[in-house]
């Protein structure tokens, strides 16, 4: 049913209320997993709107599981904790999500089940649903950039050296590589401009003291990637009639389909079935994809392999 009306993005929610100070439900409910579903919540309750509830598919067991890599930025993980007392009782972890229910005017109710396995049904009119934010691979892509499968984070990731040098005079930083946050992206800007000036010969200051900074950062990373896992469990076994890839209307039977007529191989299946064929270029469906496929194929994502990048990287006007 995420494909409903009144079933928005974190991301959507959340510049909706901080661009325009508005809440896009009067009953609200947050699923997913990753530091912005708790801040998301945070904000929202903050603002006075009415979150009902918190989704979270991670367990608390799970979540502990990734306090050695959090320990790395105490301080922040320390805020997060304090964001996520304030949503009290909203909050549910270990969930697993079954159905939005919708009638014509859209989201009415969010069927789940809580960690003991009891069902619950939440009324609602606004769902906001993420699981993380993902690196933006396009560009790289489109650049002939060598890429390499990364299991934690479940995504196919440019490959670059500690610099951010990807071969063929290309450097890369920020979210364009991977997710290590604002002051992450400032740091990997100013070690590919080293890795600029030292290649064309140029002095060029010491790197040593942001690469340690990016190190733990990443540390930091990897401990929330490893806290709220992307559920691939729950996209592997999606009904049929479930929309996978809502801007071509493509259902999880038709990936599976192709499956059938093409093999386990991301492109193909793609253009059998038009998966992440859309506006979104798979931003929104590729990772669901990919999980059924290697289900279905009776592989791992890795050997899936990856959406290949279409240029515009975004939609263009014509003029």
């Amino acid at each position: 049913g995420w494909q409903s009306a009144g079933v928005y993005s974190l991301g959507a929610a959340q510049i909706a209320l901080k661009a325009q100070g508005v809440a896009l439900g009067r009953r609200i409910v947050l699923m997913g997993s990753g530091p912005l579903l708790t801040l998301v919540g945070a904000q929202l309750v903050k603002a006075g709107a009415d979150v009902v509830a918190v989704l979270d598919t991670s367990s608390w067991r799970q979540q502990m599981r990734g306090f050695r890599g959090l320990a790395a930025r105490p301080l922040v993980a320390l805020r997060g904790l304090a964001l996520r007392a304030r949503l009290g009782d909203r909050y549910h972890a270990g969930v697993t999500l079954e159905l939005i229910e919708v009638d014509e005017q859209g989201v009415t109710a969010m069927r789940w089940r809580d960690t003991g396995g009891r069902e619950r049904v939440t009324p609602c009119d606004m769902i906001g649903m993420g699981w993380h934010l993902r690196a933006e691979t396009h560009l790289a892509d489109l650049a002939g950039c060598a890429f390499a499968y990364d299991e934690q984070w479940r995504q196919w990731l440019p490959k670059t050296d500690e610099m951010g040098r990807a071969g063929n005079g290309v450097y890369l930083a920020g979210d364009g590589v991977r997710l290590l946050g604002a002051d992450g992206a400032e740091i990997a800007g100013r070690l590919a401009a080293v890795a600029c000036l030292a290649d064309l010969g140029q002095s060029a200051p010491s790197a040593n003291a942001d690469l340690r900074k990016l190190a733990r950062l990443e540390r930091f990373a990897r401990g929330l990637a490893r806290a709220f896992p992307w559920p691939e469990a729950m996209a592997r076994v999606f009904p049929d009639d479930a929309i996978v890839c809502r801007c071509e209307n493509v259902t999880a039977g038709d990936i599976r389909q192709g499956v059938g007529f093409g093999g386990g191989e991301a492109n193909r299946v793609k253009s059998l079935s038009r998966v992440g064929m859309g506006r979104c270029q798979g931003r929104y469906c590729q990772l669901a994809a990919v999980e059924l496929v290697a289900a279905q194929a009776g592989c791992t994502p890795g050997a899936v392999g990856r959406f290949r990048g279409q240029a515009p990287v975004r939609p263009a006007p014509i003029g």
